[in-house]
């Protein structure tokens, strides 16, 4: 008897679980996902901007969020390990150009797997610097994408742009790799006709459904089903195999995982040539996109691709969900132009009232400060979409990279990094 007792008062001396830290179930993200649709469904109604949902803004926001999502998913290898890759960019550097060299000479599936080794080996060489001499991983990426950046111009002037070469006479120059052959695309047949049939109807909802559900099923190219499996595949591994739990061990603690047995620095070893061949073929896709390299091909994608694994948690669906973000306003910005981005103010300025509310709610410390602050912007946003007709050039070009900051700030309290991410290891710490 004075034992159960003993037993519930140290159960009732247990401090209550936080507010406010509720974690994102299956059910609670298809759900945010319906109100996402049927928000965006209601904003093209009342804007009458049917360029916001149709099939042609999923299919190009498809396009922009694949080599975003890669090179996030390749951070996320990386940082499970206990690595940081801030090298990203510059591996996706390395993929475009591997597959432009290769492209033009073997046909876009070589291409791709260009890209794969270009990026691996991109990898490969920060784990030397990082995991081998210690270097610090923030200096080892800012390297690597400087590196990357002077070696594939370089290369491009000495084997595209070299007067009489057989690759200038094919249409390269110092900037550009000469065209290579178009890649097959994946269309269902029948099903993407009668969904485009659908969309024509402009119905409220059931239309927006079509039209995203076309851009899955009409003119997909393979790297895109490729990505997908990647992301599916990544998660198993990761979590459900004991090699994923090795690998995770290593980012949490090292000192620890090389007490059982684990090879601290095999894993690190795989995990940055895996994370600079996802990279690369990120970079790969864009070039296959166009049928050319061209210098300055990647525009920060690998940096995004950083910002959408942080606001994606460092877990594959998050990464999905963060690149499939960026890149509808990306697809805005070069689909819909200014009109499109005017319509979207007004989506913003609703979802930053439902933030309001939900931080009023979640009895978080200085959650009335961020209520406040999101019901000024979101007031703001709405007389600007009043008081004109569509948004600056300017503002549309920085549609990406503002949402990118708005989306980090507002995921900020409920991120958990690894714990010895950025952390130097050495063999033998711990014993």
């Amino acid at each position: 008897m004075s034992t159960t007792m003993s037993a519930s008062k140290n159960a009732s001396a247990k401090p209550a679980a936080p507010r406010g830290k509720r974690k994102l179930s299956y059910p609670l993200v298809l759900l945010l996902i319906a109100g996402g649709l049927l928000l965006l469904s209601l904003v093209r109604a009342v804007t009458g901007d049917e360029q916001l949902s149709n099939s042609q803004q999923f299919s190009s926001a498809l396009g922009a969020a694949v080599p975003i999502g890669l090179a996030g998913l390749g951070g996320l290898w990386a940082e499970r390990a206990g690595v940081i890759n801030i090298g990203l960019e510059g591996m996706m550097m390395l993929g475009t150009f591997a597959a432009g060299w290769i492209g033009w000479q073997y046909g876009p599936w070589a291409a791709i797997l260009a890209g794969i080794i270009g990026g691996a080996l991109g990898g490969l060489l920060h784990a030397l610097a990082t995991v081998t001499f210690g270097v610090d991983h923030i200096v080892s990426g800012v390297a690597i994408n400087i590196l990357a950046l002077g070696l594939v111009r370089y290369l491009a002037k000495l084997w595209f742009g070299a007067e009489g070469s057989e690759a200038a006479a094919a249409g390269g120059n110092d900037k550009q790799s000469p065209p290579m052959d178009s890649m097959p695309t994946l269309t269902v047949p029948g099903l993407a006709d009668g969904l485009g049939s659908i969309e024509k109807h402009h119905w409220f909802l059931v239309s927006d459904l079509a039209g995203i559900l076309r851009a899955l099923v009409h003119e997909v190219s393979w790297v895109t089903v490729l990505a997908a499996l990647l992301f599916v595949g990544s998660f198993f591994v990761l979590w459900r195999s004991s090699f994923g739990l090795r690998l995770r061990s290593c980012g949490e603690n090292p000192v620890a995982a090389e007490s059982l047995g684990v090879n601290v620095y095999t894993y690190k070893y795989a995990a940055l040539a895996i994370s600079g061949a996802l990279a690369g073929l990120g970079g790969a896709f864009l070039a296959v996109g166009v049928h050319i390299y061209q210098e300055n091909q990647t525009g920060g994608r690998g940096y995004i691709g950083l910002a959408t694994m942080i606001f994606g948690n460092w877990r594959p669906g998050g990464v999905a969900m963060g690149a499939g973000l960026f890149g509808f306003m990306d697809a805005l910005r070069v689909v819909g132009g200014g009109a499109t981005v005017h319509a979207m103010l007004l989506l913003m300025a609703v979802l930053l009232v439902a933030l309001a509310v939900w931080k009023l709610r979640s009895g978080v410390r200085g959650a009335r400060i961020q209520a406040a602050v999101s019901l000024v912007i979101a007031v703001l946003l709405v007389l600007w979409y009043a008081l004109t007709d569509t948004v600056a050039l300017e503002f549309v070009e920085m549609t990406p990279y503002v949402t990118t900051l708005l989306v980090l700030s507002l995921a900020a309290q409920r991120l958990r990094a690894p714990r010895a991410i950025g952390k130097s290891y050495r063999r033998g710490e711990g014993t």
